[in-house]
């Protein structure tokens, strides 16, 4: 399991989000993301950028205020 922190990214973090899971994680290892909310469209398009890609989402929810945190499987 590797953990990820993509809050400086602010909403920015799809690119970088795609890219770990294809290149810093392997198949069927668990990855967490800790992102910024912002407007909560993120948290949508983080599950969907897991699942388009191929993996399993675990786990969605908030760290605390402005955070939010995913968990997903690699499964490609």
């Amino acid at each position: 399991m590797q953990r990820f922190d993509l809050r400086h990214l602010k909403s920015e973090f799809d690119k970088r989000m795609v890219e770990i899971m294809k290149t810093e994680v392997a198949k069927g290892e668990v990855a967490i993301f800790l992102f910024e909310v912002g407007d909560f469209s993120a948290i949508q398009r983080s599950a969907d950028l897991i699942r388009d890609n191929g993996h399993e989402l675990l786990n969605s929810l908030k760290f605390n205020e402005v955070d939010w945190t995913i968990s997903a499987r690699k499964s490609v």
